[in-house]
């Protein structure tokens, strides 16, 4: 018998002792695979869905509230009123291979992000780069062509991370950075696992190893959290299933807001839609509330511009585009189109699956046909955003405060207005905080009556988590699983 309960006991501890084990790790659901891991040569959120501020760092950082906060760089000194940044670097830091982190490789990562051949998707934040200078290992002067207060939002960027010339090259699929969580193993189309980082130069994390899941359909995306197969998913892909797993004790449902406008965006090159009057007639045939209420049930705020409204330089254009069809007819015919046909692209996400067959629908009515093509990300990446071959195409763009987008005159949509990039560039040199609030207001004015696309809605951030994780970020200030804070509680 005493046997019998000295087994017991001992079997008791074992599984307790398991379950305890299996409190310091997570399984996250996520809708889309990244295409790669390395942040510096790609545009798709997915990649710093993964390894944004786990595995790679900047010299600054987006907290969960979107301040930019130091990492890499302890702190910073401005000088000649915001042309000079100097960064003053931790000391100690070691990347994933065991090489250390010094101001060379800051040297590195922003001529490199800069370069004339830079296959970085934002090199843009790069562009008034006029110098990089080591002063010394924990010390880089940056000198910029003109003065740029937002330089230090932008080095927080996932695009802006910090690599090293040891590893680079092999990044798309063993990325080594400097953060608290380490590359373990991918298994394409299925997973991709990190563990914790042993040499980690700042706060230990609570977390052993998470892994993320790839399940982009929402019905498996569902039956994954009940089953807990996925302890949470961070952007749950199902909201017509979020008020039945709010009902459920084991599960919270964490709703907040991005920086995602999600816009029906319009090759501005390509006729006719390179005529206002289309395009304008385009917006009125969309109803904003149909695709929010049909694609996302209910999740979701209307926007009128390519700005988030919770931004305090956020103005209400809406009334502008608003739901008008017969406008729509009016204005088609005085551009002289009839019998339009439209090549309609739509990427994996459910937004834009599902709202494309609305607004497909919406723009019928109005005489305006679709071809839809749904493609991966792959190919979107390639047709659409780099070979600019399409029409229309809805997607949620999940940068911060990226209304400059509309200056490049390279981008995807094929806008930048001479008047528009005087806008930016003035932008740039402004300090003055009112000022600036003026330049965003007008720019944001500016592409709502020029209809440079279909601004549909606010991408709201809808999360579910197992009820007893606590750290997970509520809002998106950027595209990211930050895992950093993220713990199991009692």
């Amino acid at each position: 018998m005493l046997d019998h309960l000295k087994r017991s006991a001992a079997a008791l501890a074992l599984t307790a002792g398991m379950a305890f084990a299996a409190e310091d790790t997570i399984t996250l659901g996520m809708a889309l695979e990244p295409p790669g891991l390395d942040p510096t040569a790609g545009a798709a959120a997915a990649i710093d869905e993964v390894v944004y501020a786990n595995i790679f760092e900047g010299l600054t950082r987006f907290g969960p509230d979107g301040a930019v906060r130091p990492a890499l760089a302890t702190s910073w000194d401005i000088e000649e009123d915001g042309k000079i940044y100097v960064f003053h670097l931790q000391d100690g830091v070691t990347f994933h291979d065991g090489t250390a982190m010094d101001g060379e490789d800051v040297k590195f990562s922003l001529d490199r992000a800069r370069a004339e051949d830079s296959a970085n998707a934002q090199k843009a934040l790069f562009a008034g780069i006029e110098a990089v200078e080591v002063v010394d290992p924990l010390t880089v002067k940056v000198t910029l062509s003109s003065a740029d207060g937002s330089f230090p939002f932008n080095m927080a960027w996932g695009d802006a991370v910090i690599v090293a010339p040891e590893s680079i090259d092999g990044a798309a699929t063993n990325p080594v950075g400097t953060g608290p969580f380490r590359f373990s193993s991918w298994t394409q189309g299925d997973r991709v696992e990190i563990e914790r980082n042993p040499d980690y130069w700042g706060e230990p994390v609570a977390l052993s190893k998470a892994t993320f899941r790839f399940i982009s359909d929402p019905t498996a995306a569902f039956a994954a959290m009940m089953a807990e197969d996925v302890d949470a998913f961070p952007n749950f892909p199902a909201p017509e299933t979020l008020a039945q797993l709010a009902a459920d004790p084991r599960f919270k449902v964490i709703v907040g807001s991005t920086e995602g406008e999600t816009i029906l965006a319009m090759n501005n090159k390509q006729p006719p839609l390179d005529d206002v009057r289309v395009r304008e007639a385009i917006a009125h045939a969309i109803n904003r509330q149909d695709i929010i209420d049909g694609a996302m049930f209910g999740y979701g705020t209307p926007i009128g511009t390519h700005f988030a409204p919770h931004n305090p330089d956020y103005v209400d254009l809406i009334g502008l585009s608003d739901y008008d069809p017969e406008r729509s007819k009016e204005l088609l015919e005085e551009a002289g189109v009839s019998d339009l046909k439209l090549r309609l692209a739509l990427p994996p996400p459910t937004y834009a699956r599902r709202g494309g067959e609305i607004i497909a629908a919406q723009l019928a009515t109005v005489g305006i046909a679709t071809e839809i093509t749904n493609v991966e990300w792959a190919q979107w990446l390639e047709q659409v955003f780099k070979g600019k071959d399409f029409d229309l195409t809805i997607v949620s763009h999940t940068e911060p405060a990226d209304i400059n987008i509309y200056a490049r005159p390279d981008y995807y949509f094929q806008y930048a207005k001479q008047d528009f990039v005087a806008l930016m560039d003035k932008l740039t040199v402004t300090t003055d905080a009112a000022e600036r609030s003026a330049i965003l207001k007008d720019a944001q004015e500016m592409i709502a009556n020029d209809y440079v696309n279909g601004f549909l809605f606010q991408l709201a951030k809808t999360g579910v988590a197992n009820a007893r994780i606590e750290g997970l970020w509520e809002n998106s200030p950027t595209q990211a699983n930050d895992l950093t804070a993220v713990r199991w509680v009692d």
